[in-house]
């Protein structure tokens, strides 16, 4: 089976292709107007004949920086009569209590645009007051009028029974064609208004505007001969037809880095590390996750924009921890002369200043450069030429001389803040979770992963880094490894052991028949499907739930001690305590449906030997590594021509086509015969006796 998979990211679009055997690579700058242009660069670079692909697979930020940017369509969101307001109050939480410029998330739909029908359900989903269409159909044409393109509709318990929500729904589709609507209960039929609430007017928002740009990649791929199927990541860890994805966007907010970390799901279970910490970091952000036996934790919930003031998003996502700290990522000073890096981006246009595109602002990468820690020369493969000498005044100019510091002083400044804030995305996904650093190992991909990947080992203390096959493009490879995945939810509130059984049945049937029902349109053959059920349990008298998975539906209706067990275990696992003996409630049940791509060797691709290059012509250049001032004569290598079983000590560049791995003094790295670098990382001696 031949396929494609593209990831769009802020600064580079990446590709990774399996033909006919043979693995094609593409890494070109993002065209941020129309990324439908850098996907077309990418695979034109690739010599790629569509063809000849049975499908193509992708990965967008569009989703989450239309959100992020605030750049979405004029949204509504209709609701129940006397519940406007549930989407601007929120939660009465308060991230920093001590924080007194705290400012609480500012709603993507204003006031003006939230409109009120009257209608009513009680909790049961049984009719108390019948939904008037007229009533709906009057509204419609009153947002039409307004200018509205796209508009949220989330009733009150409809998770319970979306009977009014189909009628409405039904009514703005028929009369307003152009509308782009979104119901509730087609995103996630699970309580919490608030949450349910957020997420369908993140679905709304993004719509129009995604929809738009996937249309038009369609397009251009049909242009181009290509007749196979194309397939979306999701931000759980899977992936859905593009249909799908115009529809419900808003499954696609974290599906690029996503996808790089189950590569490295893949090489853990290879190399055999039971705790890892997958490290991507690119152009824009750097991201961090757990990986556990090879698998990453799915959470069910999820903040665009950060915790304490970003947009709530209730459907699961692989638990990644984000923050705006990529190689374009800007050097600034505050008010009081402090030194600042990111969150802003230099992004692609104009990018980094030695890319020679029109950017003034320093960057990490210009620092990176000047500290020597790249190639001018072997940047892309040699198919892009950076500009040593104009990242030097950059930084000399805006950074250094202000500061009265020298040019390389100011590098290393730029450096170790970056790797300060990258190690805190690091420690949250590993000492917050409960996991010692010291007993795991890092597997650090993207561009700038590996080039920063040892200094944050050395500051958090961990003892092995491992870079992967095609660290630059390994988003785009873990496409290639992603199976299809439909995820499905449904409240049902009970105590265990005294649920009725009837209800429960009933219940999953109808999450049965959806996920039949999505499987048939994506043509997907039901008998490969594998389905996994799951429940959300909690002790009675708390909020928050934690998902078990469920061997068989009629276990939540009879005393089952292993299933109490199991909630006991991983109640202590994640809070430090449990209450044996207490009783539990049942509040959601969930079902996940996965499809393994039938994509043949692709699978061994992370497993398989290496080709070896013919050797080039080993370099020397002075790298900075700790002191400014002393510049150590430092051994430059070509990761392709290395064959498995090599090892060298650092001080050590290693450069491929399109990342650089650094290696500090006494750090170690090895080849496997797989092809991945090894790294043993010299930590500080307090640290090792």
């Amino acid at each position: 089976m031949n396929l494609i998979g593209v990831d769009i990211g802020g600064t580079f679009t990446d590709l990774v292709g399996y033909r006919e055997g043979e693995l094609v690579l593409a890494k070109t700058l993002t065209t941020p107007a129309n990324p439908t242009e850098g996907v077309a660069h990418a695979l034109d670079l690739a010599g790629t004949r569509l063809g000849e692909i049975d499908e193509f697979l992708h990965g967008s930020t569009i989703a989450i920086n239309t959100v992020l940017e605030r750049s979405g369509v004029a949204t509504a969101l209709i609701t129940t009569r006397g519940f406007r307001d549930v989407y601007e109050i929120g939660r009465g939480n308060r991230p920093d209590a001590f924080d007194i410029h705290f400012k609480r998330p500012r709603p993507l739909v204003s006031r003006e645009l939230r409109y009120e029908v009257h209608e009513r359900l009680n909790a049961r989903g049984e009719v108390l007051t019948p939904l008037d269409d007229a009533e709906v159909l009057a509204l419609g044409e009153q947002l039409v009028a307004a200018g509205v393109e796209s508009v949220a509709v989330c009733f009150l318990h409809s998770y319970a029974n979306p009977v009014h929500e189909r009628a409405a729904g039904r009514v703005l589709r028929e009369a307003f064609p152009k509308l782009f609507v979104t119901l509730s209960h087609e995103i996630l039929r699970e309580c919490r208004e608030y949450e349910r609430t957020s997420t369908t007017v993140l679905n709304a928002y993004v719509g129009p505007r995604v929809q738009s740009y996937l249309r038009t990649l369609e397009a251009h791929l049909r242009e181009r001969d290509f007749s196979g199927a194309i397939h979306m990541m999701r931000s759980s860890g899977g992936s859905m037809s593009l249909a799908h994805a115009c529809v419900e966007p808003v499954s696609m907010m974290e599906s690029g880095p996503v996808a790089g970390m189950i590569g490295a799901g893949h090489v853990a279970r290879l190399l055999g590390l039971r705790q890892a910490i997958g490290f991507d970091m690119g152009g824009t952000t750097a991201k961090a996750t757990l990986i556990t036996d090879g698998e990453m934790s799915i959470e069910e919930g999820y903040y665009i924009g950060g915790y304490a003031t970003g947009q709530p998003m209730q459907l699961p996502v692989v638990a990644i921890v984000e923050v705006g700290t990529g190689g374009g990522s800007i050097a600034w000073r505050d008010g009081s002369g402090g030194l600042h890096v990111g969150p802003q981006s230099a992004g692609s246009a104009p990018g980094p200043v030695c890319y020679g595109r029109g950017g003034a602002e320093p960057t990490i990468t210009d620092a990176n450069l000047v500290l020597g820690r790249l190639n001018a020369g072997r940047f892309l493969d040699g198919g892009m030429a950076l500009d040593a000498p104009g990242a030097e005044r950059a930084i000399a100019s805006r950074v250094g001389e202000p500061m009265g510091l020298t040019t390389a002083e100011a590098a290393m400044g730029i450096v170790r803040i970056a790797d300060s804030a990258m190690a805190l995305a690091v420690r949250a996904v590993s000492v917050r979770k409960g996991v010692d650093p010291r007993e795991a190992a890092m597997i650090a991909f993207g561009g700038a992963g590996p080039v920063h990947a040892a200094s944050l080992c050395k500051e958090i203390y961990i003892p092995t880094l491992v870079i992967p096959k095609l660290p630059g493009n390994f988003s785009a490879l873990g496409m290639l490894l992603a199976p299809w995945r439909h995820d499905l939810v449904r409240t049902l509130v009970g105590t265990l052991g005294q649920i009725d059984s009837q209800a429960v049945a009933d219940a999953f049937e109808e999450l049965r028949t959806a996920a039949r029902k999505q499987l048939a349109g994506d043509e997907l053959d039901e008998a490969a499907a594998l389905f996994e059920f799951g429940v959300d349990l909690r002790y009675r008298g708390q909020e928050h739930s934690i998902t078990v998975p469920l061997a068989a539906p009629d276990a939540l209706s009879h005393t089952n001690t292993d299933m109490r067990r199991r909630f006991d275990e991983l109640h202590d696992k994640r809070y430090g305590h449990s209450a044996v003996g207490e009783i539990i409630e049942v509040v959601n049940l969930r079902l996940t449906v996965t499809v393994e791509r039938a994509s043949g060797s692709v699978d061994n691709l992370l497993g398989a030997a290496p080709e070896v290059e013919a050797p080039r012509a080993e370099q020397t250049r002075d790298v900075i590594f700790d002191d400014p001032a002393r510049p150590l004569p430092t051994r430059i290598l070509w990761r392709p021509s290395l064959a498995p079983g090599f090892t060298v000590e650092g001080p050590a560049i290693i450069e491929e086509p399109h990342s650089t791995t650094v290696l500090f003094p006494g750090d170690v790295a090895r080849v496997t015969e797989h092809g991945h670098i090894v790294v043993a990382i010299k930590l500080p001696e307090e640290q090792t006796q």
